[in-house]
């Protein structure tokens, strides 16, 4: 289940909620993922979002005896994917459904920041905070937001759903569903026009 909230960026789209999910449900998940990874299950950002998941899974269990063995599994699999692939993804990121990372290194992502379904991330992106008395400010995303290699979202900000953002921009302020920003800091370049499926398949089907 997802929230869906009307905020002033024009978004009702947010990460899923997080809630408790049996181990089908789990794996149900990892396969969407898989299959957004065109289904490449070598690919680091496949990898990466598959231990979130896991991740986030075992904090259900409440109990923390029992809940050490699989802690201890994903801390060695958090670091392998940071180490390794250079993409920190920790499991208390909101994440939504089939997010994709689309190339590996220089990936950080911000503990508290929460990522809508559909989004697609790149190498060497940031979604941080911006102040450092501020360590809990961390950006919103709504749903198929694509962030360009090299762009960096800081701070408290909310990114609505269908933002395009430019390579190497640099994100301060929270930007409008359907706008394409870049530069630094980034600018509103021209709305992003959304094309429904119904349509694309009328236009392909002439």
């Amino acid at each position: 289940m997802s929230e869906i909230e009307e905020s002033d960026t024009g978004s009702v789209c947010s990460a899923s909620a997080k809630r408790l999910i049996t181990l089908q449900q789990l794996w149900s998940q990892i396969i969407e993922d898989w299959r957004a990874h065109e289904r490449d299950w070598t690919r680091p950002g496949f990898r990466a979002v598959a231990v979130h998941r896991f991740g986030v899974w075992r904090m259900q269990i409440q109990h923390r005896v029992l809940r050490a063995p699989l802690s201890a599994v994903y801390k060695l699999l958090f670091r392998y994917i940071r180490n390794h692939y250079g993409i920190e993804l920790p499991y208390t990121v909101m994440l939504g459904r089939r997010v994709i990372i689309e190339h590996q290194h220089g990936i950080v992502i911000h503990a508290y920041a929460s990522i809508g379904d559909d989004c697609i991330v790149r190498q060497g992106v940031t979604i941080g905070n911006r102040y450092m008395d501020r360590p809990r400010d961390a950006p919103k995303l709504g749903c198929r937001v694509n962030i360009g290699a090299g762009a960096k979202l800081l701070g408290d900000i909310t990114i609505g759903d269908d933002v395009n953002i430019g390579a190497n921009s640099v994100v301060l302020h929270s930007v409008q569903s359907s706008q394409t920003v870049a530069g630094i800091p980034a600018k509103v370049i021209k709305p992003t026009v959304v094309i429904p499926k119904w349509e694309v398949s009328h236009r392909l089907s002439r």
